[in-house]
């Protein structure tokens, strides 16, 4: 398949064709930044994307020798790339091997041969951009401050304030995953929108109160806040737990963890374990990606002190 940047052609007009196995974007813009400093020379660019037959090269290089033009290319294949050298060589053709070089010293550098598999870069690029919008969602949708398109959530998270519902689902969402969570309030309903998404697709966070009241009592002490109100009180604590709870009992569908003493990469491996159980995982999870350019984040504290 080619790409003709320009297609009206001149007389005094040269064309570089660029030739890759993937998608040809990174040898385009290669040739590209190059040409800026060749001032305004008349060329154009044709794009032959997804070459990964001889029969291919051999017509590119028909015609590229015909028409006395440039080949610029990426080819990881090794057999590939040597076929499309001895062909160049064989017509005259004037080529630059962008790939090729550099695969070549990275290999005597690490001591090892490349994969040599076409299309992995776009693999990559395509899960690093699908891993933004699973942030993206997720921030859009944390504490339920977002009730609409609950359905294209990977998971939906339910708990008490304090129970590492955001971090949880920051976390999740820098592997690929697109989570809401939605806090129980007492002496209010769960929001009629949840119930009409895919149940399998709902947990909840439970804590020991004791714990909770401590979490909540640092919080308010962080914040300069008075720490003898209700908010930290633990009898208070104790009954919006069993508030939680009588709302988890009502809807025995949705698993519930306890995050009690618990590091929150902990939880979310036993949360991930659960959905894989049920084949409800994002395609793209972290543990399926060639490469990343974007690592996860690593525990701030051996356990979850604040949402």
């Amino acid at each position: 398949m080619s790409e003709n940047e320009n297609p009206i052609r001149g007389q005094a007009e040269r064309r570089i064709i660029i030739l890759s196995d993937g998608t040809g974007e990174t040898a385009a813009q290669m040739a590209k930044a190059a040409m800026v400093q060749f001032g305004n020379q008349n060329v154009y660019f044709t794009r032959y994307k997804n070459v990964r037959m001889e029969a291919q090269i051999e017509a590119i290089c028909e015609d590229a020798a015909v028409n006395h033009d440039l080949l610029v290319y990426t080819i990881v294949s090794p057999s590939l790339r040597a076929f499309l050298a001895n062909k160049a060589r064989e017509k005259s053709i004037p080529c630059v091997d962008l790939l090729g070089p550099l695969l070549v010293g990275l290999a005597s550098y690490f001591g090892y041969q490349p994969k040599s598999v076409a299309g992995l870069l776009h693999d990559v690029n395509e899960s690093y951009f699908e891993r933004i919008a699973a942030m993206e969602y997720t921030i859009a949708h944390d504490d339920g401050r977002e009730l609409t398109g609950l359905e294209k959530a990977d998971l939906i998270i339910l708990g008490i304030s304090r129970t590492s519902k955001t971090p949880l689902s920051m976390y999740l969402s820098h592997q690929g995953w697109r989570v809401a969570n939605i806090p129980l309030i007492q002496g209010f309903e769960v929001p009629k929108e949840l119930l009409a998404v895919d149940q399998r697709r709902v947990i909840g966070l439970t804590i020991d109160a004791q714990d909770l009241a401590t979490i909540r009592r640092a919080r308010l002490e962080r914040l300069g806040q008075d720490k003898g109100g209700e908010y930290a009180d633990p009898e208070k604590v104790n009954e919006e737990i069993e508030y939680a709870n009588r709302i988890f009992r009502r809807n025995r569908r949705w698993p519930v963890f306890n995050v009690t003493g618990k590091a929150l990469e902990e939880t979310a491996s036993e949360i991930i374990k659960l959905m894989a159980s049920r084949r409800l995982t994002p395609p793209n999870t972290l543990e399926n990606l060639h490469a990343s350019h974007m690592q996860p984040p690593t525990s701030l504290d051996a356990k979850r002190k604040t949402e």
